[in-house]
């Protein structure tokens, strides 16, 4: 055909997402971001010289008419959909014993609903290219801390990963779970600065996604785990 497909709808404007999407763009794929920031959409593909294969579609993760309409346009305006990775997710940094109520929801509906929500919209046009589900999750969802909901959220991501993959296999879909450790991304940013030691880059999370996505047609690599060396949890 002369134009490569669909590959992947990766979230948001920053960090791993926006790390994820020029990788892709690079190999000549074809790539709708989402994110809730209309400028830092734009600011995005302005930075990459507004490449032609690259959509963004302003939306919140949570609500599923913006995750549809989202998916409906890679359709329409690429014809199919490949890959799609659910990326968008926040921390509130704080604990269920001495924390502030009002930000957990929010971050709730976003870690837990968002990915949900994103397998619901797109599973019917993966059937269709057998395509792969990519959920990012984190160390968290395997390694308690503390009263952290947020760790919480990320074990419900781990789940869904293993119950999404159950069901879709039979349909020739695969899932893969993409769990970081530590990664120098604006995570950190609450916390007023970056942890100590060695981070990963959004870039290396980046190539693991990428490779979990390159991955021949008939397998299908479950969950990734990848910490920088020297993090103990």
């Amino acid at each position: 055909m002369g134009v490569p497909p669909a590959r992947a709808k990766p979230r948001g404007g920053g960090g791993i997402g926006a790390a994820v999407a020029r990788r892709l763009l690079d190999q000549g794929q074809r790539v709708v971001v989402t994110g809730r920031g209309e400028e830092r959409l734009r600011g995005f593909a302005k930075e990459l010289g507004e490449p032609e294969g690259l959509l963004t579609v302003r939306g919140d993760a949570a609500v599923y008419d913006d995750v549809r309409s989202a998916v409906d346009t890679a359709l329409t305006e690429f014809g199919r959909l490949d890959t799609v990775v659910a990326n968008a997710g926040f921390a509130t940094h704080d604990s269920v014993a001495e924390g502030d109520p009002a930000g957990w929801t929010r971050m709730v509906l976003t870690n837990v609903l968002g990915p949900a929500l994103l397998i619901r919209a797109a599973v019917d046009a993966l059937k269709e290219t057998r395509g792969r589900i990519v959920l990012v999750g984190s160390v968290a969802g395997f390694v308690p801390t503390p009263g952290n909901l947020y760790g919480a959220t990320k074990y419900a991501v781990t789940g869904l990963a293993e119950n999404t993959r159950r069901q879709v296999t039979e349909w020739g879909v695969g899932v893969t779970l993409i769990a970081p450790g530590r990664v120098e991304t604006p995570f950190w940013d609450a916390y007023g600065g970056l942890p100590p030691g060695h981070l990963l880059t959004a870039g290396q999370i980046a190539d693991s996604i990428v490779w979990a996505m390159a991955q021949p047609a008939g397998v299908d690599v479950s969950t990734v785990v990848v910490r920088p060396l020297g993090q103990p949890n």
